[in-house]
């Protein structure tokens, strides 16, 4: 199962909102649904309820969207909330909706390594290692994903049981380019349509 957390405030957008971004004519909290629904797995999408344009942008798509009340604590909020839901699911992909570069291949290639290893964490990784996202959870740790707090997300059980982590590198910096603000949509974007050196 995958866990998209799309719930966060968006705060350092000033006024805009960076899921609602368009990426080749879609937004990007359905852009990414859509590379999750793509691999099959059942997808659930942690949304907040005071921005109804994000459960509009994926309201026709086959995902459970998941209002999460307590949004404003931060991602554990939404991690509890969709762990509820996966009760029965032999793992969990925690997916930020904020990812621009990830492609279902990329989700796929996580997916792929749990299937030969179910009893390890997995963490995605830049090509030179940096740590980043997806991260997928056994079912034997759902409990304590239930009991998380703030805004830190799953940090603390990934330290408590760092001898089960492994690493998935994945491509470029698919795993680690997350866009907070204006300015790194922009460069982004310029980037992207830079022809090959």
């Amino acid at each position: 199962m995958i866990l998209i957390l799309a719930a966060g405030a968006s705060s350092r957008m000033r006024g805009a909102d960076k899921l609602l971004q368009p990426i080749d004519g879609i937004p990007q909290i359905a852009r990414i649904a859509k590379a999750a629904i793509a691999t099959g797995k059942a997808v659930i999408i942690a949304l907040p309820a005071d921005h109804p344009g994000r459960k509009r942008a994926v309201a026709d798509l086959q995902a459970t969207a998941l209002t999460v009340e307590d949004a404003s604590e931060g991602m554990a909020a939404s991690i509890r909330a969709g762990v509820a839901l996966a009760k029965g699911a032999c793992g969990l992909m925690i997916l930020p909706a904020d990812m621009p570069d990830l492609e279902a291949d990329d989700l796929r290639a996580v997916l792929r390594a749990f299937m030969a290893a179910p009893s390890a964490i997995l963490r995605a990784t830049s090509a030179s290692g940096e740590p980043g996202h997806p991260v997928m959870f056994p079912a034997d740790l759902f409990a304590d994903l239930a009991r998380i707090k703030g805004d830190e997300g799953a940090r603390a059980i990934l330290k408590q049981h760092r001898s089960r982590l492994r690493t998935i590198p994945l491509s470029g910096q698919r795993a680690t380019t997350d866009l907070d603000t204006p300015e790194d949509w922009a460069i982004w974007r310029a980037a992207r349509t830079q022809p090959p050196a």
